[in-house]
């Protein structure tokens, strides 16, 4: 009797024995499928849209843009595809843009979905967070800088005006109504009367948006650049300045080309080496740079890690992460969207199309697209039907 105790005992040992490596495999497998399940779950890719002259002509849709977005969201309005409005342009807060371009379009947008010219400029907080800085542009800069932490900033058009005969022509400018309007209360606190103005330094001038008063600006930041920050004084250390972009011309709603944020920077350039002995030196951000495409790859994956929250719970090691096998870049100006995208390299596939700058009938000769539809919509068929077969 007990020696077939011994022998039950002794054989179910050898039962667990062969039964853990199975169990192993088992866990493995159950593992490796339900990773492989969270993969497919996620989408391998996303989507870059240009604004001007791709979804917009000045606030007038093109292309069936509303209606190619719309395929990007699910029948409750939850977004389902990741996508960014990757733009030059700006002037305006991301929130109230994002606001803007949902009214334009019929879709939600949030603003982290909005990645303008300017939004690179948050990464200068640390460095001028109090000092004073001028902010050019149409719009309202000096709100989109206070919004980026900047707690020391006004308009040029706040700045002039603390200046007498600082531009001779306002005079004649009928258009200009000539008033302070306090953007930011905070920001101009103890510094209401032009007296202080003159003995505190710009310490750095940041063009957020296309110039509205080309003349005045010019004038105005020449006197800066040159006095080391201190108009109206002996010459001085050039302060920094930096473009959100450097576009030469942009499509709006008017048939041909308009002059952009590149043209301003060379007549300021110009100017500027004319009566100065050194120099302009500047930053300029936006697209082709490849860090605005790097940024953006960081936002698409941010995007998906929204929209599926546990899709990284079998690899915790690289939790957040998420790589794409294809990111398309959707854009109407070859020489900034599809350079860029081409700069960028893998993952990246340019799609140019014809509703904007680049309007010829084959691919453009200098910087070609993997792809030249004529409208938007027509871009978001070829992807969809590349990436879901639908």
């Amino acid at each position: 009797m007990i020696h077939l105790q011994i022998l039950r005992k002794s054989s179910q040992a050898r039962a667990r024995k062969q039964l853990t490596p199975l169990l192993a495999a088992v866990s493995r497998l159950v593992s490796q499928l339900s990773s492989e399940q969270s993969t497919r779950s996620r989408p391998a890719f996303g989507i870059a849209f240009d604004i001007d002259g791709v979804l917009l002509l000045g606030h007038s849709p093109v292309g069936g843009s509303p209606r190619a977005l719309k395929r990007l969201y699910d029948d409750s309005g939850a977004l389902r595809i990741p996508y960014i409005f990757l733009t030059n342009g700006g002037g305006f807060p991301e929130s109230k843009r994002a606001s803007e371009l949902k009214e334009l379009l019929g879709v939600n947008v949030s603003p982290l979905q909005l990645l303008q010219g300017h939004s690179p400029f948050k990464q200068l907080v640390n460095r001028f967070e109090n000092e004073l800085i001028v902010a050019v542009g149409k719009g309202e800069p000096a709100a989109v800088m206070s919004e980026y932490g900047f707690k020391n900033v006004l308009s040029i058009d706040e700045y002039a005006s603390f200046f007498d005969n600082i531009d001779p022509l306002a005079p004649y400018k009928k258009w200009i109504s000539k008033e302070v309007v306090c953007e930011n209360s905070s920001s101009i606190k103890g510094m209401t009367q032009a007296s202080s103005m003159y003995s505190q330094r710009v310490q750095a001038a940041f063009i957020v948006s296309d110039s509205v008063d080309w003349s005045r600006d010019i004038q105005v930041l020449c006197d800066i650049l040159r006095t080391g920050g201190l108009p109206g004084r002996e010459l001085g250390p050039q302060p920094y300045l930096y473009f959100a972009n450097d576009d030469l011309e942009y499509q709006a709603a008017f048939p041909t080309e308009r002059l952009g944020m590149g043209a301003f920077r060379i007549a300021l350039e110009s100017v500027f080496n004319r009566i100065h002995t050194n120099s302009l030196q500047y930053t300029s951000f936006g697209k082709p740079n490849p860090f605005v495409f790097k940024n953006a790859e960081n936002v698409l994956k941010q995007l998906v890690s929204s929209l599926h929250p546990n899709h990284n719970v079998v690899d915790s090691a690289n939790s957040g992460s998420h790589h794409f096998q294809r990111l398309y870049m959707i854009g109407d100006n070859p020489s900034v969207d599809i350079r860029g995208a081409r700069q960028a390299g893998h993952p990246w596939f340019s799609i140019l199309t014809r509703t904007g700058v680049f309007k010829g009938t084959d691919n453009h000769p200098e910087f070609p697209a993997d792809l030249v539809v004529d409208t938007v919509e027509e871009a978001l068929d070829y992807i969809l039907k590349t990436e879901l077969a639908c």
